[in-house]
């Protein structure tokens, strides 16, 4: 075991370095960061999309104000988007598709498609596991929006793949929370049951529930919308 993990050493130092059995270390490493990030929720609805994000405030910053942390933005008015990992990562790739979005309006006057600037942040990221120099994003971020009136889900992960979910959590304990929601998501809810089966799921993944640790925002045809810590203490 000691002489397996010696050989693994050197091929932890470079993204551009295959390990003997076919693996970029560093991508694996920032999987890991995005572990142990505080979860986040995405969920496909009958016309919406939801996100719910736990902030996980630090218990050692007593005087922080929760505003100031966020998981959850809007990236367009029919688009939205929720981070879990390096917060500062997830701020930078977040920024880049608010600013694709815009050219995309002000070229085109229409709203971005949504598949175009998920590929053009994908891009971003599998960029960053082939150069040297550089790190992968230690982040995965979920995109949620709608495309001709209907709602699309993505995960982007550090590696820069990207899948299409009808729900799907990231970051600490997300598996216990994804086995929750296979048992209990159905399709074609409304945003209300959508929230109360989020909370549910958190609450199984042995997320401690307060109204300043979580960020609740939906995507519909009336644009982005975050709920107010006053909106979001009722179904907490």
């Amino acid at each position: 075991m000691e002489q397996s993990q010696n050989e693994l050493m050197g091929y932890d130092r470079a993204i551009t370095l295959f390990s003997p059995d076919g693996r970029l270390l560093q991508v694996e490493y920032a999987r890991k960061t995005v572990s142990q990030g505080s979860a986040t929720i995405g969920l496909v609805g009958k016309d919406s999309i939801v996100f719910v994000a736990d902030k996980r405030l630090p218990e050692v910053e007593k005087l922080i104000v929760p505003e100031s942390i966020e998981k959850v933005f809007e990236v367009d008015e029919h688009l939205g988007a929720a981070i879990s990992g390096m917060i500062a990562d997830g701020h930078a790739l977040i920024g880049k598709a608010q600013v694709s979005a815009q050219q995309y309006r002000i070229t085109y006057n229409d709203p971005a498609d949504i598949v175009l600037l998920i590929k053009e942040i994908s891009a971003e990221m599998q960029a960053f596991t082939q150069y040297g120099g550089a790190r992968p994003y230690g982040v995965s971020i979920l995109f949620g929006g709608i495309k001709s009136d209907k709602p699309m889900l993505y995960m982007l992960e550090p590696s820069g793949i990207f899948f299409r979910y009808k729900a799907i959590a990231i970051g600490e304990n997300s598996s216990e929370i994804n086995k929750y929601l296979e048992s209990n998501y159905k399709e074609g809810l409304d945003e209300e049951s959508l929230i109360k089966i989020a909370v549910k799921s958190l609450k199984a993944g042995s997320v401690k529930i307060s109204a300043d640790r979580f960020e609740i925002a939906t995507v519909s045809n009336r644009g982005f919308r975050k709920f107010s810590k006053e909106e979001a203490e009722k179904y907490i």
